[in-house]
């Protein structure tokens, strides 16, 4: 469990494909002790081939396509948060792995199941622990970096705490801010598949400092519509199909 791996990501501009190393093969998938290395391929019409895992630590891995239509709508959603400050920055990073997740779970249902934290989720098929989570929220981050969604951020390997206390351990993902030089987590452990993940300075989060309260609780806001977000967004443009977030 000791270190971090590196994560590849080719290009190729002749064809306009983006992809991580493929294994796309799982046979008899077993647990792991960190998260995976990502794992899609952008096609030329837009569409998005990746692994999810779930089963608590990846036991269950599965390769799922999300559609040219659902990236369409992926990006007129997250273009509701298109300010360039901080806040607005994060909050564009917040919508998109929020309906990256949604988006996961329309192809499998059983990502409904996953429950905050590991409370209550034990046996249930679809469950998420912080392997998961991680895993996946990092293969969402570079999907987003390679569709042009991640203005200002990098995408840097998982990160751990606690990592000699069995009951403590926890992995998150992380981004870099590039003009700060800054790390942020962004930690989609703390709340359900399908959900606003929680962001803070990673400094902070290996303190185990809390994301939903001072001073960061109005970056992990969790209002009625994406437009409340944002700083800078009108409210009258959240439109149809958006006034709903979790």
């Amino acid at each position: 469990m000791i270190g971090f791996f590196t994560i590849l990501v080719s290009h190729t501009g002749l064809v306009d494909v983006a992809s991580s190393p493929l294994i796309f093969d799982h046979p008899q998938e077993s647990s792991v002790t960190r998260p995976l290395p990502p794992e899609y391929v952008i096609d030329p019409d837009g569409s998005v081939v990746l692994r999810i895992c779930f089963n608590w630590s990846c036991a269950r891995r599965q390769t799922i396509t999300f559609t040219p239509d659902d990236m369409a709508l992926l990006k007129r959603h997250i273009a509701l948060c298109p300010g360039t400050s901080l806040h607005d920055r994060l909050q564009h990073v917040r919508i998109a792995i929020w309906q990256m997740e949604l988006l996961a779970q329309k192809y499998q249902p059983l990502l409904a199941n996953d429950r905050a934290i590991n409370d209550f989720e034990a046996g249930l098929e679809g469950r998420m622990d912080c392997v998961d989570s991680a895993s996946n929220t990092t293969n969402y981050l570079h999907i987003l970096r390679d569709i042009g969604e991640l203005a200002g951020w990098t995408v840097a390997p998982p990160k751990v705490r606690s990592l000699l206390d069995l009951t403590a351990v926890h992995w998150t993902a992380v981004m870099i801010d590039t003009e700060s030089g800054r790390p942020w987590s962004i930690d989609s452990w703390f709340r359900p598949n399908g959900h606003l993940p929680m962001v803070m300075p990673l400094p902070s989060w290996i303190a185990k400092k809390k994301a939903w309260e001072p001073p960061f609780e109005r970056l992990n806001s969790t209002p009625h519509s994406i437009d409340e977000l944002c700083n800078t967004q009108p409210r009258d443009r959240a439109g149809p199909g958006v006034s709903s977030l979790r």
